[in-house]
């Protein structure tokens, strides 16, 4: 009796049809499209933003990187608002006040961060209107009260933190520095106490400085006054004693 032998036949490479690769495509594609929104997070606001010396670092390399790429000249003011938005990294949302031709102009930028590879990128930059003259520290109440028979002199308190309390603090202490003889530069230590009014286009800051020059401590009191153009003066100043 011959053997039957059973031989395999060999196989042959499985030919997938362009319609199943198509199916598989069109179930599989939303899985991924999930998947990548699912990394990407709301856009919420930034705690801690106005006194984040980090906030601040990116609203000033914004202006940087658009001055580079647009040959411009936009100086950094400060950080009105500022949203962050989890997307591979950090996409941080600034709304910033900037000085143009000596004029105070808003505008919104994008900067994506991605801290693990010490990378920063400006994504976005453009002006979104005139910044206003006064903040809330320039009276909180604006013009609610406008005669001193209403509410006394009219001085409200103000917080010491306040962008534009800073402003004309430091704008206090150039004038201070300019008026002395002292080889040391004064360094601004606290603003104690603030308080402001607004009488007819001025703002008016009363201020108690604590400052420094060389080793030596020093309080100063000071009145700043600030225009609708934006411009600080130094009404009044004395060293306080004892």
């Amino acid at each position: 009796m011959g053997l039957r032998r059973n031989m395999a036949s060999p196989s042959l490479p499985t030919r997938r049809s362009p319609h199943l690769l198509a199916l598989i495509l069109i179930f599989v594609s939303p899985i991924f499209s999930l998947a990548i929104a699912s990394m990407v997070g709301d856009v919420r606001e930034t705690e801690g933003a106005q006194n984040s010396a980090g906030i601040e670092e990116l609203g000033r390399f914004a202006v940087d990187e658009h001055n580079k790429k647009e040959n411009g000249l936009l100086e950094f003011a400060r950080v009105v608002k500022a949203k962050e938005q989890v997307v591979a990294g950090t996409l941080h949302h600034l709304t910033l006040e900037v000085i143009e031709a000596g004029k105070k102009k808003l505008y919104e930028a994008k900067v994506w961060v991605k801290p693990w590879l010490h990378f920063k990128e400006l994504q976005e930059f453009k002006h979104v209107g005139d910044s206003p003259y006064f903040t809330g520290a320039d009276l909180g109440a604006k013009r609610v009260v406008r005669s001193t028979e209403e509410l006394g002199s009219g001085w409200r308190t103000v917080p010491t933190n306040d962008p534009v309390v800073k402003e004309a603090a430091k704008h206090a202490l150039k004038i201070i520095h300019g008026r002395s003889n002292s080889l040391f530069p004064y360094e601004l230590l606290d603003i104690l106490k603030a308080r402001a009014e607004v009488i007819e286009e001025t703002a008016k800051f009363d201020m108690l400085l604590k400052v420094k020059r060389g080793s030596k401590v020093e309080e100063f009191k000071v009145e700043v006054h600030k225009n609708l153009e934006g411009n600080f003066l130094l009404s009044q100043m004395q060293m306080q004693v004892g």
